[in-house]
């Protein structure tokens, strides 16, 4: 280490909410004789293990008061936290004023994200915004020049090493935890933003409802993944502090760890089948699109029908269902090559036959999703929109619009509302062929709906043992068709529906190729794209 820049830890300042691994620092206090200025319950617990501790109220001259709200908030203690001890005028100052330096502060805050969670109230999360930890952190990051900081427990053994031998830390290390602790700070304030920007929004008597100017959220690492996409590429899974039981804290009970590819592709058919929450729905995916969804009477059903649609791509896929997997889907599933299964919970005897497959991850996630924004990163910036979720009039059957044919019937018309969920699913452009509450036939990610539209019947058609699964069925577009090339090739097929946005400026030449074509066809003025 550079003699130079290195600075032996003489005093320090220990303001911690969360006591775990005092014992390590406590013990190098005492051996190097080091003083130590403490508040509150971290002054009990140091004392507790030897250390001749100081209070802050001994250092300020004054109370902690306010139900603890204000303890360190003293020119006392920020005054020899931010006197930068190589600038002779500071020194001075500390003598003058009789304020002693500290060499070390170690901190960390309030449990805000934990009170959230906890499902807490208001009043009591407002009282774990930690007011007096941040500032001394910032205080101490500042002035990496003199001071180390150190927030994370994970650094306490080095501390107490540093402390002991004598040898404190280089101006370099000091920066590097400087940095750290803004990091810090700053997740710890983005995750109050996020709370505050919930609960506390913008009443009407301010004028029009608005967004922040600035956008700040924060995630927590919970796991470096093996590699991202592709093999040199590093990834790692971050989760949202103020959540649980959601997708990304899923519980895994069973198989090898989760792939960054197989986070993806399990989120995109976790979504899919809630799409359907009124319903027993289950979906197979493969590169986040779906190669097969299906509603059933029984999670059973709904499986084998989805599966059904395409069992050459559900080969090495995701299945994801929106209820407990009985064991007869999982005697259904076990002899199909699945990469992840999720759903709410398992039957004991389900799970335990999974289980059997012992590169098959399993993952219980017993809170359904919620709508939330969506960040997309582009180059020097982020695109954030609202969750497709259905909110539209348009995507209420009772909203459609019917442009041809007759009216559908019950049963025809339960699978366009069915058929118009499930190309939500899809990437565009998207055509989607659905019958009986399930998908038979998928055309997805094409760079035009007429491609989309062969896709989608030759699939429905050459995965099904020489069946015609188009005839009688009906099918979905997620935008308009720009022609009526694309929708010909459906009605060619047997589709007797279709539903779709409309909103083209040929719309009457689609209509009348529909009615010319004898099948039903509704428009709803809302579109569906996913790219």
């Amino acid at each position: 280490m550079s003699e130079t820049t290195s600075r032996p830890i003489k005093r320090a300042l220990v303001s911690v909410y969360h006591k775990e691994g005092l014992e390590v620092l406590a013990q190098a206090f005492v051996k190097a004789g080091t003083a130590v200025v403490s508040t509150g319950s971290t002054a009990q617990a140091l004392a507790s293990y030897g250390v001749d501790v100081t209070s802050a109220e001994q250092v300020t001259g004054f109370p902690e008061c306010l139900d603890g709200r204000v303890k360190t908030l003293h020119p006392r203690i920020h005054a020899g936290i931010l006197a930068d001890m190589t600038n002779a005028d500071h020194v001075a100052q500390l003598k003058n004023l009789e304020v002693e330096p500290f060499d070390a502060v170690i901190v960390n805050l309030y449990p805000f994200a934990d009170t959230v969670r906890s499902g807490a109230g208001e009043a009591d999360i407002i009282e774990k915004i930690d007011i007096g930890g941040p500032s001394m952190v910032r205080a101490s990051a500042k002035n990496a020049a003199t001071v180390a900081v150190i927030t994370d427990p994970a650094d306490y053994a080095l501390l107490a090493e540093r402390v002991d031998n004598g040898e404190g830390f280089t101006l370099e290390e000091r920066r590097y935890l400087a940095a750290k602790a803004f990091a810090h700070t700053a997740a710890y304030d983005s995750t109050i933003i996020e709370w505050a920007s919930k609960q506390w929004t913008k009443p009407e008597s301010m004028g029009e409802k608005s967004d922040f100017a600035t956008y700040s959220r924060t995630w927590d690492k919970a796991a470096v993944l093996r590699y991202g996409e592709n093999s040199h590429q590093n990834a790692s899974l971050y989760v949202d502090p103020l959540t649980s039981g959601d997708f990304a804290h899923a519980e895994q009970l069973g198989g090898k760890p989760m792939s960054y590819n197989n986070y993806v592709d399990a989120d995109s058919a976790w979504r899919s089948v809630w799409d359907f929450p009124e319903q027993i729905a289950v979906a197979v995916v493969k590169h986040s699109n779906p190669c097969g969804l299906a509603i059933g009477d029984t999670v059973a059903q709904a499986h084998k029908k989805a599966h059904a649609c395409d069992p050459m791509s559900a080969y090495g896929g995701v299945i994801a269902a929106n209820t407990t997997v009985s064991l007869e889907m999982a005697q259904n599933v076990k002899p199909i090559f699945t990469e992840v299964i999720v759903a709410p919970d398992y039957e004991s005897e389900a799970l335990e036959l999974l289980q059997t497959k012992k590169n098959l991850r399993i993952l219980k996630v017993p809170v359904s999703p919620v709508s939330h924004p969506q960040i997309r990163q582009i180059d020097g910036g982020l695109l954030v929109q609202d969750m497709d979720i259905f909110q539209s009039e348009g995507d209420n059957p009772t909203n459609w619009t019917l442009v041809a044919g007759e009216a559908a019937d019950e049963q025809t018309l339960a699978d366009l509302q069915f058929a118009w969920r499930a190309v939500r699913s899809v990437k565009s452009n998207a055509i989607l062929i659905a019958h009986d509450g399930a998908t038979v036939g998928i055309g997805m990610g094409q760079v035009n709906r007429v491609d989309s539209s062969h896709l989608a019947v030759d699939r429905a058609n050459t995965l099904a043992d020489g069946a015609n699964r188009t005839q009688g069925a009906v099918a979905a577009s997620d935008a308009f068709f720009p022609f009526a090339d694309g929708m010909k090739i459906l009605t060619d097929a047997g589709v007797k529906a279709i539903v779709h946005p409309g909103g083209s400026i040929r719309d009457e030449e689609v209509f009348q190729a529909a009615q010319e074509a004898g099948i039903t066809m509704y428009v709803t003025g809302t579109r569906h794209f996913f790219h």
